[in-house]
């Protein structure tokens, strides 16, 4: 079984850019009503796509499968068959040896910009740059599916 191990924190001022070294816009959408055992997703980035299917549990690991598809399926998948969408775009940065994402939300989701990293295992140790914020790993609301339904720009 695959499982992705991965932590979320919420990120502090805009110096992190200055360390980026890739960004990639991305578009996607879910599949399933909120509520069932796992969150699918179709994702396009540039002119890939894929299908992802992960646990709907929150935490730090949960199980998750990801298969490409042909981008001709996803588009309309995307505009036509998802339950909510979540636009962003990803930046890659590298920090003591590992590689962050830094999600900066567009849309309904403006104003958001989330840091995540892959570990290993759930008691990896890490350095937290200075500009990665309070962690919200535990926090359903900053996960891309709760996102896809109630969007950043409409919490209270």
């Amino acid at each position: 079984m695959a499982i992705e191990i991965e932590r979320k924190f919420l990120v502090r001022g805009d110096s992190w850019r200055a360390q980026a070294y890739r960004a990639q816009p991305m578009r996607q959408g879910y599949l399933v009503e909120p509520g069932g055992r796992a969150s699918v997703r179709v994702r396009v980035v540039g002119e890939h796509a894929h299908l992802n299917i992960k646990a709907a549990i929150v935490g730090s690991a949960r199980a998750e499968y990801e298969y490409e598809i042909p981008l001709a399926d996803a588009e309309p998948m995307l505009a036509s068959l998802c339950i909510g969408r979540v636009d962003k775009v990803r930046h890659y940065l590298e920090h003591d040896g590992r590689t962050w994402e830094i999600d900066v939300f567009e849309g309904d989701n403006a104003g958001l910009v989330v840091a995540e990293i892959e570990l290993e295992d759930e008691e990896a140790s890490f350095t937290r740059p200075a500009w990665v914020g309070d962690e919200v790993t535990d926090d359903a609301r900053y996960y891309n599916h709760a996102l896809a339904q109630t969007p950043y720009t409409r919490w209270p």
